[in-house]
């Protein structure tokens, strides 16, 4: 992971990671990394001082340390960090419509577990009264469900729910 410092073309500053300089290159290139501030697409990198080792460290602390500049003194006051948004305006849409469509089937049927695909194919076969069921069930489990033509919809899980 990499931290990036950040400036948007009004010059808000603020930062970002990322798994590594192409994933920042790749997602500026799609309109992802935008400024929290005025949502500005002209994000650039700004000039950072590079993260030093131990030694570094080391040195800093027995250095003498300045008095912190007092509010009174300092010009003026700099913005609060803001998060950045990481997804666009579509990828957010399209996630509260999959959490909209879960919490549908969640609230209008029963949840059966591990016996998902025993009680689908027992509903199909007429051993057991149709209604709406959810539960889980393996890959192949689902394949032979559907390979008998029981009809079964896999309801996809967004990544933040699994946090």
């Amino acid at each position: 992971m990499i931290l990036y410092r950040l400036c948007c073309a009004k010059e808000h500053e603020f930062e970002s990671w990322f798994r590594d300089s192409t994933a920042y290159d790749d997602q500026r290139a799609r309109g992802l990394v935008t400024c929290p501030v005025c949502g500005s697409l002209e994000v650039e990198k700004a000039l950072m001082a590079p993260a030093l080792g131990r030694a570094a460290r080391k040195f800093a602390a027995e250095a003498p340390v300045e008095p912190a500049e007092t509010p009174e003194a300092s010009a003026a006051p700099s913005p609060a960090v803001q998060p950045v948004a990481l997804m666009s305006e579509k990828e957010q849409q399209l996630r509260a419509m999959l959490r909209a469509v879960r919490a549908h089937v969640v609230a209008n049927s029963v949840d059966v577990g591990d016996e998902f695909a025993t009680r689908a194919r027992r509903m199909h076969e007429g051993e057991e009264e149709k209604r709406a069921i959810r539960g889980e069930a393996t890959p192949d489990e689902v394949r032979a469900l559907i390979e008998d033509e029981i009809e079964v919809l896999p309801i996809p899980v967004l990544p933040d729910e699994r946090n």
